[in-house]
């Protein structure tokens, strides 16, 4: 009798919690909704049911104030009443990954979007985790074939490398990142498109990463109408996608557009919970945030490494 593999469930029950805890909307001002309840921890995710309807939507908790829970709902703030109830749903934001996510195109919560079914996921992996240990990330030593020639020759980047792209708006960030995704040596790109328009998203696909440098490509879409809280979450969905091939020993690349977008929604988010607005309004949180997110890429312990590309 062969032996049975339960390490990738271990994720899944740490977290379920076996006890159903539950609250009440007290209050809804812009997109902040707050609760009696229930007992929950930052960070984890809570479903608000509209009252006197069977519909629910999913919300974070992002702060707490005065013994009540400050929740940002993922969709539509819409149809929430006070009185409505509030359960606890994952006490730790985690995302299903594995290699299924290849070729597909998902929004800034990890559901498909591409209307070709659900992803098949190995495992579960922590949206917030923590940044790998300094001493145990390897040098940088092997350069990474951008597919570029004037790059690959004058900006010679290295596996695991983090690499800033400044240039104003329409001047051709996005067309450089989809030239890179055809064109790069790289096992795996991850793409993180946040706050984008609309119309522009089919246009990158199509036009600048083609069918080719889809096969190879995860695709998260946060477009501009999207709630901020969304938007932000975005980019650490892709980076905990990026984290999985990285452990499977792939080479990644983790193109972010942009990172300036995704400050705007975390200040948008901070100044809902109440954080004071500091330089050009953007709030402490941001310049918290930002050291977080940027410092998952890089090389590890192992053979695998997540080389970043934030547009800016």
């Amino acid at each position: 009798m062969g032996l049975l593999h339960l390490e990738a469930y271990h994720s899944i029950v740490d977290a379920v919690s076996p006890i159903t805890e539950s609250g009440r909307i007290t209050k809804v001002v812009g997109f902040i909704a707050e609760a009696e309840g229930p007992a929950c921890r930052l960070g984890g995710v809570c479903d608000i049911y509209l009252k006197g309807k069977a519909l629910k939507v999913k919300a974070e908790v992002v702060g707490f104030r005065e013994n009540r829970v400050l929740l940002m709902p993922f969709g539509d703030i819409r149809g929430i009443a006070p009185g409505g109830r509030v359960v606890a749903r994952e006490q730790q934001a985690v995302i299903g990954v594995g290699e299924g996510f290849l070729g597909r195109i998902v929004d800034g919560l990890g559901n498909p979007i591409d209307n070709r079914g659900p992803v098949a996921t190995k495992a579960m992996y922590p949206i917030y985790a923590k940044p790998m240990n300094p001493f145990l990330r390897k040098r940088i030593r092997q350069p990474l074939d951008l597919g570029i020639r004037a790059i690959n020759g004058a900006l010679t980047i290295g596996c695991g490398q983090r690499m800033g792209i400044f240039a104003g708006s329409g001047v051709g960030k996005s067309v450089l990142l989809g030239m890179i995704a055809r064109n790069t040596s790289a096992d795996v790109n991850v793409i993180a498109l946040i706050g984008e328009r609309g119309r522009e998203l089919n246009e990158f696909i199509q036009r600048e990463l083609g069918k080719e440098g889809l096969k190879r490509s995860v695709v998260v879409v946060a477009t501009s109408d999207s709630p901020p809280l969304v938007r932000m979450r975005g980019i650490f969905v892709a980076t905990a996608i990026a984290e999985y091939f990285r452990d499977m020993g792939k080479h990644v690349i983790l193109m972010t557009d942009s990172v300036t977008r995704f400050a705007m929604a975390q200040r948008e988010v901070g100044l809902a919970v109440g954080e004071p607005p500091t330089t050009k309004g953007y709030t402490p949180s941001v310049f918290t945030l930002l050291p977080q997110i940027l410092e998952r890429a890089g090389t590890c312990s192992g053979s695998g490494t997540i080389t970043g590309l934030y547009t800016v």
